[in-house]
């Protein structure tokens, strides 16, 4: 099964422990919308608190590209506080497991 899958599954069951089980120990996320970065523990934390909140909606999801180096993902968000945005995710891997995402996001007006 290609990472994408899995991580597709994973979003799908609102499985935080199957989707950050992709992460490799060094993983880092980069958010170029504000300039910050979080360590694995803190991506763990935040992908339970945004899957155990139904107000958070992943749609249109796809996968635009997957190598064995690279995963890049395109998806519709919603937020608890209303908003909406297209986000933009580039993956980089390493040993099969996600070393380094950055993420980009636009925000949709209502």
């Amino acid at each position: 099964m290609a990472l994408y899958d899995k991580l597709a599954e994973a979003l799908e069951k609102r499985d935080p422990s199957m989707y950050t089980d992709a992460f490799h120990d060094d993983y880092e996320f980069i958010r170029h919308q504000t300039g910050t970065s979080m360590d694995r523990e803190q991506m763990v934390e935040m992908m339970k608190m945004m899957m155990a909140n139904e107000k958070v909606v992943i749609r249109n999801a796809r996968c635009v590209y997957e190598n064995d180096q690279v995963l890049v993902e395109h998806s519709v968000m919603d937020f608890p506080d209303g908003t909406t945005e297209a986000v933009m995710s580039v993956h980089i891997l390493q040993d099969g497991k996600i070393i380094r995402t950055e993420t980009g996001a636009t925000l949709i007006p209502k």
